[in-house]
């Protein structure tokens, strides 16, 4: 094996990374887990989860995170905090350059730096988030029994959720800037044929309103008339952008900026995985991706015993 700083870097400290650090560490792997800010990532924009299997009465998203650091630190897991600037998979040893200047080797590498969704930018919106704006209705959905709704977007993800959001929601508008939908013709049929959603047509959000929590939104249309909507929640799913600036498409398979891999959370390089939001799939959850971060710490620990 040849020399290097570890045998495993992580980067990214979300339920991915946390889990493949602790597994990574119970393996008694030489790794090190390097995040921007506190661990966690965007879970720790959940107020609430409820559907993480083991807490039957919901965790907030800070103490699950916090529960998951502090088992990973319990079997010795290194965790630094610091920016990654750069990583070099061109040679069998990868090369991760951090803000500081430094430079960091291993054998092995996991990424696992995540997704942020796609804001709106309107005001509002930031101080609301866990607070009646949300980036997930599979996630917070159950939130809003009986409440009215509204979900902005148009592609597949926003018309899906939409719908998914009837089971719980009285009423559910998806409001959208253009005259028809993006989404995929079956899904508009289901959406158009569910009789608790709504249609605002060409209009967009310009402002979200509200003191502790969601009252409603301040809309325009493409005429420039204004409008008030009155809701308790609002779902922004007008896309995700991968957290991928210190990759590029030269050194590793992307589709659409994600990550490709194959079941086992291999890339196309070779000793290089990836987990979590940052990964090409179909589903994003906390559950999941701890599930992504425990097969990826697997996959590395099966790697490294053929460069023993």
């Amino acid at each position: 094996m040849s020399s290097s700083d570890y045998e495993l870097i992580i980067v990214g400290g979300g339920p991915a990374g946390l889990t493949a650090g602790l597994y990574a560490a119970r393996a008694r792997i030489r790794a090190v887990l390097l995040e921007t800010g506190a661990v966690g990532g965007q879970v720790l924009l959940s107020e609430w989860i409820d559907n993480y299997p083991g807490f039957p009465e919901g965790i907030s998203g800070f103490e699950l995170i916090d529960r998951m650091a502090a088992q990973a630190k319990r079997f010795g897991l290194e965790t630094r905090t610091v920016a990654v600037t750069a990583i070099d998979l061109s040679g069998s040893t990868k090369k991760v350059s951090l803000e500081d200047g430094q430079v960091l080797t291993a054998q092995t590498l996991i990424l696992a730096a995540g997704a942020r969704p796609n804001p709106l930018g309107v005001p509002g919106e930031r101080e609301m988030i866990g607070k009646g704006v949300s980036f997930c209705a599979t996630c917070d959905g159950p939130f809003y029994r009986g409440l009215e709704v509204a979900v902005i977007g148009g592609v597949d993800t926003a018309v899906q959720e939409a719908v998914h959001l009837t089971k719980f929601a009285s009423k559910v508008t998806i409001i959208h800037r253009r005259e028809t939908l993006r989404a995929t013709r079956i899904l508009q049929e289901q959406a158009f044929a569910n009789e608790r959603v709504h249609f605002l047509w060409n209009t967009t959000v310009i402002a979200i309103e509200g003191k502790t929590g969601v009252e409603g939104l301040l809309l325009r249309n493409t005429v420039g008339q204004e409008s008030r909507l009155t809701v308790q929640g609002v779902f922004v799913l007008i896309g995700t952008i991968p957290n991928n600036e210190m990759l590029s498409a030269d050194q590793i398979a992307l589709d659409n900026g994600f990550v490709v891999t194959d079941a086992e959370m291999r890339t196309s390089v070779p000793g290089v995985m990836a987990v979590g939001d940052l990964r090409s799939k179909g589903v994003r959850q906390v559950v999941t991706a701890a599930g992504d971060g425990a097969v990826a710490a697997l996959s590395v620990e099966h790697y490294l015993s053929f460069l023993a």
